[in-house]
């Protein structure tokens, strides 16, 4: 069964769970207890990324120390073309849709179409999109930050995204931010498209996250919050059995 395959049959029977790993903000041992944590807390698969700082040694090292721990899927949350990892089970092959560089909405995956290619790296084609307050993601991704209010133009690209073959979206408010999407986006947004939608940024606790399943999020991300708390498997715990009621 294909990455792609395991999100989609998964996301037909129950909400999931990823918990993001910035491999730049740890050693790679590091790393590894934290996704070994959040696996037995319950999450559903590791993704691995971040905006800054990051090299393809750094990711091969932090993946390979996560595998070692743990039997999920691990997903590549691209920066760029530069970190792809041919340890990884699969890469959002995505598309900084708002972004105002077309070098996040197309050429970065221009240069690494071959490099996933050689691999043979399962790509998971994706519409991903900045809220606000898009945190860092949302500046060195020089996104052209859809207002929170705004959910005419988040109908509109998560629309394109699917028209695209693009199949899933993702609705980013940025990692730290002060507060998740909001829930008549997701709401809204989840009602016109028919491809799995993820949500993450500012989702910190549990009733967040139960807010953003109920609104019509089918996946939930969530990663500053394990870089924070010192019991990262009771906190993703209880993250998950609320989205599970």
């Amino acid at each position: 069964m294909s990455v792609l395959e395991y999100i989609e049959e998964k996301v037909k029977r129950k909400k999931m769970h990823m918990t993001l790993i910035d491999p730049a903000e740890q050693e790679p041992v590091e790393s590894a207890k934290m996704a070994y944590e959040a696996y037995l807390a319950g999450t559903d698969a590791i993704m691995i990324g971040g905006s800054t700082n990051l090299t393809r040694e750094l990711m091969d090292e932090t993946i390979l120390a996560i595998k070692e721990k743990i039997n999920l899927p691990v997903i590549i949350f691209p920066s760029g073309a530069d970190v792809i990892s041919q340890y990884a089970d699969a890469i959002y092959f995505m598309s900084l849709l708002n972004s105002r560089d077309v070098n996040f909405v197309i050429r970065q995956q221009v240069m690494g179409a071959p490099i996933i290619k050689k691999i043979g790296l399962e790509p998971i084609p994706m519409g991903y999109l900045i809220i606000e307050p898009g945190m860092t993601a949302g500046r060195v991704g020089q996104a052209e930050l859809i207002k929170r209010d705004d959910i005419k133009t988040a109908i509109g690209y998560a629309l394109a995204a699917q028209y695209l073959g693009m199949k899933l979206v993702y609705l980013e408010a940025g990692s730290g931010a002060p507060e998740p999407v909001p829930q008549e986006m997701i709401s809204a947004v989840k009602k016109e498209t028919d491809i799995p939608l993820i949500v993450g940024g500012g989702i910190r606790t549990p009733q967040q996250a139960r807010a953003i399943v109920k609104a019509g999020a089918d996946i939930i991300v969530t990663g500053t919050l394990v870089e924070e708390v010192s019991n990262i498997r009771d906190s993703l715990k209880k993250i998950i059995e609320a989205i599970s009621l």
